[in-house]
């Protein structure tokens, strides 16, 4: 005689045999996980700093077109110890201005402000714009400006 299986019992017997893992299995999916993760972190942590220093000359490029509106509507380049801040707020020997130019001047990716000199010791007809870069520093290797042509 043939006895007949109840289907729910066939069914969660089945379903536990083949959705289990075993513990050699899950090991194995760990490890490949480990040496992928080992493979990809070290470039994508290079990839950071990468990303840093675009962000510093994207940054620079939108306040050098602020500072060339100012210019083409004042007659000169902002001056003194205000320097980046007559973007935003109108100096007084300011005839024409139509600012504010920026919302508000940035930060560079490191959280240090843009250096703004004018006249500029790279571009003594003009300015200097600069990140310190990375270590904060100014006047060395890591300095991200608009007298670089990267």
């Amino acid at each position: 005689m043939h006895m007949k299986m109840n289907p729910t019992k066939q069914i969660t017997q089945r379903g536990r045999r083949q959705g289990a893992f075993t513990l050699v299995e899950m090991l194995l999916v760990i490890t490949i996980i480990g040496i992928l993760a080992a493979l990809v972190v070290p470039k994508m942590m290079g990839r950071s700093e990468q990303a840093r220093q675009a962000a510093a000359r994207s940054d620079l490029s939108s306040i050098k077109t602020a500072l060339d509106a100012f210019e083409v509507d004042n007659g000169y380049y902002p001056k003194g110890k205000n320097g980046l801040g007559d973007l935003i707020q109108m100096p007084r020997d300011a005839r024409a201005w139509h600012g504010p130019y920026l919302d508000a001047v940035p930060q560079d990716p490191w959280g240090n402000p843009y250096i703004y000199e004018f006249p500029g010791k790279h571009n003594p007809s003009s300015y200097d714009l600069y990140s310190a870069g990375p270590d904060g520093k100014p006047g060395n290797d890591d300095d991200i400006g608009n007298w670089q042509s990267k």
